[in-house]
Parts: C-alpha cells; structure tokens; sequence
C-alpha cells in the first residue's frame, strides 16, 4: 500500500477510535446508506458482484446496529425487529437482484439515518 493510502487508512481508523458512541452510530448509518445506494445502482447497471458486495456489507451493518441495541432501552424491540425486517430484504433484494426491494430498504433506512443524526446533534449541543 502507498504510503498516501496507509495514511489515509489511519486517519480513517483513529477517527473511528476516538469518535463518541452517537457519532459511531451515525457513521454507521451514514455508510448504511451509501452501501444500499451503491447496490441498487450496481443492480440497476447490472453488476451483480458489486452489487452482491455492497449490499452484504449493508447486511453487516444492520447486524452490528442490532447487535449494540440495550435491552434496557425501551424502543430496541421495536428497533430489533425492523433490523430483522431489514435483513431479510436486503438478502432477498441481493438473491433476486431486485433494485425495487433495496431501494425500499433505503426508503426505511434515510429516516432512521435523519433520526439519529437529528438526536446525536441533540447530544453534542446539550
């Protein structure tokens, strides 16, 4: 790897690192939603494997979200159970290279996204 890249990859992780717990969550949904776009414009244009890619990595992501909901929270069932939703489509959507079913996924995902930057802004100005 250049050594431009490797910087870059380390500016990258150590924003990671030292991002807060509301900040980690909206750049999981940021990419979230940046991986269902880039899906359905593969299937769209019929590149199946960058497709396949793309949206497996979004499957990832809900899997993580689902796995860093609190069962003290009283919206995670609600949350889980959209997160299992999501899931299954977006495997359907990737087996049946169905650009309809991942752009519903992402008409789901957008508000969810808007939600928790509108309430991680919450948190950083109080």
């Amino acid at each position: 790897m250049n050594p431009a890249l490797r910087a870059q990859q380390r500016y990258r992780e150590e924003a990671i690192l030292s991002a807060s717990p509301e900040r980690l969550l909206t750049m999981l949904y940021d990419r979230l939603v940046l991986d269902i776009e880039r899906g359905e414009a593969a299937q769209l244009r019929g590149d199946r494997e960058t497709a396949n890619t793309e949206l497996q990595h979004a499957q990832q992501i809900v899997t993580e979200l689902a796995g860093s909901l609190s069962a003290e929270w009283e919206g995670s069932a609600g949350l889980r159970a959209l997160y299992g939703y999501l899931t299954r489509e977006l495997i359907g959507a990737n087996i049946s290279r169905d650009a309809s079913r991942t752009r519903a996924c992402l008409d789901i995902v957008l508000p969810l996204r808007d939600a928790w930057h509108a309430a991680a802004e919450t948190m950083t100005v109080a």
